[in-house]
Parts: structure tokens; sequence; C-alpha cells
């Protein structure tokens, strides 16, 4: 008897249907075609194990399961439940008038349980597409899948219940999640807040603008001067996420199997901040079994780098176009995949390998020569990249033990808010473009001329520090997000003068002594 029963295979941070064709006839070979890989073959020994320790027989026929479309390598293990089914149905366990209208994935283990799979939101959201009933899938992943509307989703922990439940004889209840509350929920809540940060107020000032106009940020200072502190609470200022962009960020992290067993729906922007010996496959995705990488799972987010120069040349250089593009194509022999990569980039970094180079009370022990090494590991198409460097000291004693709480994250999130509503209302006739660190040169030619006064103050600004020329767009675009903060519909002298302050790597004669 033939029988269709339909899965999903993951590609990217989207999913595509599977057809699983299964066929039992006269003889006792098992055969498995379709492009499946080794985890998908080896499913063959789970599924009998999981089928007749729960009380069914598999068939001892000849069993042909064809996996459509067969151009796509079908991977892992989730394949284990919709192909169970199918055999079973195949062999007349299991009556076939439901399996059209429901779409099946789960791993099984050898006692017939359900375990978790990767990829539970697209899967959700093609089954949706296709015009599906339900989702049948593991109830570790039944939250993850059913903020997807219009769909039932049944969350299931034994294969037995499956077959029951196809078979008439029970009634799954399907899980319903409101969407907007799940995500209104917690999207305000954070455990770290600006107010915890004694002193450093033009370092806060700074994050203060790089949060709205979608800037990045490196700071140069010695090691316990703050750098970690402050970018770890970045987030907490950030506007939160839309509702749109909560579904993206949760489809990535899906992907990756990096949802917490439970959850539903991100609703805090990501913060990741890898370890400096990471691979380039790792920060951008890709392997093997392509999977995204860090800057990927931070898209909409943050992605702080800490003690920058400690990163490989070679890891640091694969950034420059994700960076630029907020995209990131992984193209292999076999496969080509888009990962979103839309992030903020947040890097540290001490001024010299010792650390106290500049220090206010500690000597440096580097020479110049190292110094100049030091800070060449960062290439200049890389720094160009980042609008805003930032020096930072370390915070005196009177301001350590000051008990007095600084500004809340709170109150510099709706300063933030606000300038990222006037740039919304201002790029809103430009597709791609959200924020002022997206403008091109047409748009900063149109939206961030300086007045005169602040045209002066640039080229001056230019000579005596001897900034390179790639620093003036930069300039002008931090100076027109200071103007939004301040609510100013022109770019004026003293958002030119902040703005320069900004540019301490861009100097001919940092690092010398």
């Amino acid at each position: 008897m033939l029988v269709k029963v339909f899965g999903a295979a993951v590609q990217g941070i989207d999913a595509l249907v599977v057809t699983i064709e299964v066929n039992c006839s006269q003889g006792i070979r098992f055969f498995m075609v379709g492009l499946p890989d080794a985890a998908v073959k080896e499913s063959h020994e789970r599924i009998v194990s999981a089928v007749e320790h729960n009380g069914y027989r598999f068939p001892r026929k000849q069993v042909i399961v064809n996996m459509s479309p067969a151009d796509i390598r079908k991977e892992g293990a989730a394949y284990d439940l919709p192909l169970a089914v199918g055999i079973l149905a195949s062999d007349e366990k299991i009556k076939t008038g439901k399996l059209s209208e429901y779409m099946l994935m789960g791993e099984l283990s050898l006692d017939g349980s359900i375990l978790p799979i990767k990829g539970a939101l697209p899967i959700a959201i093609k089954a949706r597409e296709e015009g599906f009933k339900g989702l049948i899938i593991p109830k570790a992943n039944v939250r993850e899948a059913a903020v997807v509307n219009h769909l039932d989703v049944y969350g299931v922990e034994n294969i037995t219940e499956v077959i029951r439940f196809l078979n008439g004889e029970i009634e799954l209840e399907p899980t319903v999640i409101d969407t907007r509350a799940e995500f209104f929920r917690e999207y305000t809540h954070f455990d770290l807040d600006f107010s915890d940060v004694k002193g450093q107020e033009s370092v806060k000032r700074a994050f203060e603008v790089a949060a709205a106009g979608g800037h990045n940020i490196i700071l140069i200072g010695p090691p316990g001067a703050g750098k970690s502190m402050m970018a770890k609470r970045l987030p907490s200022i950030l506007p939160p996420l839309t509702l749109q962009e909560a579904l993206e960020t949760t489809k990535i992290h899906s992907v990756a199997g990096r949802m917490e067993r439970g959850s539903s729906l991100l609703s805090q922007r990501p913060f990741r901040s890898p370890h400096h010996t990471i691979s380039s496959v790792a920060l951008v995705g890709g392997g093997a079994f392509p999977q995204p990488g860090e800057i990927s799972l931070a898209h909409n987010g943050v992605l702080f780098l800490d003690e920058l120069p400690e990163f490989s040349r070679q890891v640091l250089e694969v950034m420059r176009q994700p960076l630029e593009d907020r995209k990131i194509t992984i193209a292999r022999a076999k496969y080509s995949i888009e990962y979103p990569a839309g992030v903020m980039l947040v890097a540290s970094m001490n001024p010299c390998p010792c650390g106290y180079y500049n220090h206010p009370e500690k000597e440096c022990i580097c020479s110049p020569g190292t110094i100049q090494r030091y800070l060449g590991k960062i290439s200049g198409p890389l720094l160009d990249r980042i609008d805003i460097q930032v020096e930072i000291v370390p915070v005196p004693f009177e301001k350590i033990s000051d008990t007095r709480p600084s500004e809340s994250s709170e109150s510099i999130r709706r300063r933030v808010i606000a300038a990222r509503e006037i740039q919304a209302a201002r790029f809103a006739d430009y597709p791609g473009i959200h924020c002022n660190a997206q403008m091109t040169t047409r748009l900063l030619n149109r939206f961030a001329v300086p007045d005169e006064a602040g045209l002066k103050r640039l080229k001056d600004a230019m000579n005596r520090f001897h900034l390179s020329a790639r620093a003036y767009d930069r300039i002008l675009k931090v100076a027109r997000t200071i103007a939004d903060l301040e609510g100013s519909e022109g770019v004026q002298v003293q958002h030119i003068n902040e703005a320069v302050n900004y540019r301490n790597l861009d100097r001919e004669n940092w690092g010398d002594r």
C-alpha cells in the first residue's frame, strides 16, 4: 500500500515541504532513497525499537521509502516520526484519512518517546503557508511553534499518542499562544541597567548616541575600566523589538537549536559575546551541516567582541561584508544559504598589549613599535565600519564609592526611541534604510548637511587631527544622530564637535608617544 506523509526540511532560516512516500510490498528488504544523510538512514533501527516497544509490529515486508524532493539533502533525526507513521500506515496499522492534513516532525528514542528538534518555528510557518490543518511536533517545541496563528499545533510525548490520534481513538488538545501577550510580557524587563554604572558619563553618552542611530562602537581603555560592563547593558537602551523582528530573530535561534525548553517568542534583542578563539565558520555560519553563526544569532541585537585585537585577522576580515550588507551568504559546492546579519557591533580593546598606555596612574611598559603592531591587527576597512570610537579611563574612587544611582536605562531608552521615531519618519520612503548608520552618501548630502559654522569646524578637525577621508561620512552620520536626540532639524556646530570627539582611533597620532 502506497501512502504519503509530510515533513519539512530547513534551509537557511526557512523550511520547505518534504513528501515521504512509503510503499510496503512482498519481500523482506528495506530501501530508503531521496538523498538521506547518515542520521536519516539510521532511523530504521530507532523506528523498529520504538514501534515494537509500544506494542506494534514493524512490517516484515519489503519497505521502500522515498523522500521528495530528491535533490534536497535530508539531514538529522527529526524525520523519525513521519517515517514511522508512513511505514505503519503503509502496513495498514494507521488510518490514512488524516495524513494529508498534518505535517509531522520529531526524533524518536528507542522507547518511543519523541525528542526535541531544531527549526520548529520555520516548520510551523511553512505548514501554515502550505495550507496544512495542523502540525504534530515534540512537546518540548510546542510553545515555540504555537506562536504561528491559524494552525493547530499539537505537542506529543510518545509515538503511541500520534498513532491513536491519527486512528481517531483519542483527541489531542492544540496548544494556543497569545502571540502579542507573550511578546509584550517581558520585552521591557532587563536584569542589567545603566543605573549600576558609576561615573563614565561621557561613555554612557556615546552608548546613547550609538543606540539612537544604530552605530557600531568600539571602546579603548585599560583593564577594569568598565568596557564589558557597559556593553552588556546596551540592549537595555535599544528600542524594543517589533513583532516582525521578534519572529525573525526567533526563527534564527530555532534553526540553531538555541531556544530554551518551553520558550515561545524572543522578546528582547539578543546579545552575543563570542570568545576570541572563535573560528570564521562559527562566527559567520556554515559548516558541513549549515548552521547560523554568531553574527546571525545576534541579528536585530548586539554582537560584542571583547579584546578585539586578540581575534584572528581572518575572523575579523570575514565580518566586513556582513556588516555592510546586513546579511551573510554561505556558498559551498553543494549548497548556498543566506542568513540575516543585521547587527550592532560593539567592540572593546586595550590600548596596548600591557593595557596601560595613556593610563593616568600606571606606566605602560610597551615600546612604540609594539603598540603600533597591536593596533595594526585591526584593519582599516573594518575600522571604517565603526562609527564611534571612544577612549575610556578608569573610574576615580569618589565615583565608585558614590551610593547615589546613576541615570536608569529606562530614561535613556525613552530618548533613544524618540530619536529612532524621527529616523523612521525620515526614511519612510527609502526601503532598507531604518537608521542613520545605514545612510548612503546621497542621503547624507540630503539629510546631514551641517550649517556654515559646523562645516568650518569639521574642516578644522580634519586638518588638526589628521583625520582620514573615511572619517568624514562617519562624523556626519553621528552628528545627524546627535541632532535627532536634541530634536534639531539641522546639523549644527555643537553636533559636529561632539561627533569629532568620537573618532579617537582615526587621529593620525593616536598611539604615538
